[in-house]
């Protein structure tokens, strides 16, 4: 079988524009790659997206299209459906995150079970979107992410939280106030780095306090502290 070439495709008519516009420099573009092999769930996702004048969405169809797409584009996001043909989206992020650790990418199922959110989370997704959420709060999503936010609907992360959050009350109650401070912010979708300017203090105090609070949380990650956090409503 040979190649399989990414379907990247700026809609006609806008190509030479926008091109125009980031020339010369008055408008910064948010490239957005969805990957899904249903064509009315990528022209609903353009519609969605393209509201937005500063927004170029880049489609490709499965696995394999998707992953050459994200390296040949380099999106700002990538949305990319769960269930793909040939490999499947936690493949296909698994591959992407393994050669571009820094990759924003964001998960994108008709399945909303909170197991299976916690598993695209896990192997390294920013945000998981399920199919049946309120369609607005899908370029809200995309956005958090391309500024380097973690999104979840709060509804889906309480789940989450509650699947995975076990016996951390008496933890969370020995906290120092600065630790729940910053906890309360890794819940809001706050960066290390954002945290450490809105306290006032140094990226590198940011990062000892969320080991300490990885320590004593049993947490392996920001998104773990997050999902703790929002359990248990701080």
């Amino acid at each position: 079988m040979g190649d399989v070439r990414p379907i990247v495709r700026p809609p006609e008519g806008r190509r030479r524009g926008r091109r125009s516009i980031r020339r010369q420099g008055r408008l910064r573009l948010l490239r957005v790659l969805i990957v899904d092999d249903h064509p009315i769930v990528i022209s609903g996702c353009r519609a969605l997206l393209e509201t937005d004048p500063g927004v170029e969405v880049l489609e490709a169809e499965d696995g394999a299209s998707g992953f050459a797409a994200f390296f040949d584009s380099r999106p700002d996001v990538a949305v990319i459906d769960i269930n793909l043909p040939g490999h499947s989206g936690l493949e296909l992020l698994r591959r992407i995150i393994g050669q571009a650790p820094e990759a924003r990418l964001i998960v994108f199922s008709m399945n909303d079970d909170p197991i299976v959110a916690a598993r695209a989370i896990e192997a390294g997704a920013k945000g998981y979107i399920a199919k049946n959420d309120d369609p607005a709060l899908f370029a809200e999503a995309v956005k958090e992410v391309a500024n380097g936010g973690l999104y979840l609907h709060p509804e889906m992360a309480r789940q989450i939280a509650f699947l995975r959050a076990g016996g951390n009350a008496d933890a969370i109650s020995s906290l120092s106030p600065r630790e729940l401070e910053i906890l309360r912010l890794l819940a809001a979708g706050r960066t290390m780095a954002q945290i450490a300017n809105l306290l006032n203090v140094s990226y590198k105090t940011v990062a000892n306090n969320c080991t300490q609070l990885k320590q004593k949380l049993g947490a392996r990650s920001a998104m773990d502290l997050m999902r703790i956090a929002l359990g248990a409503r701080i």
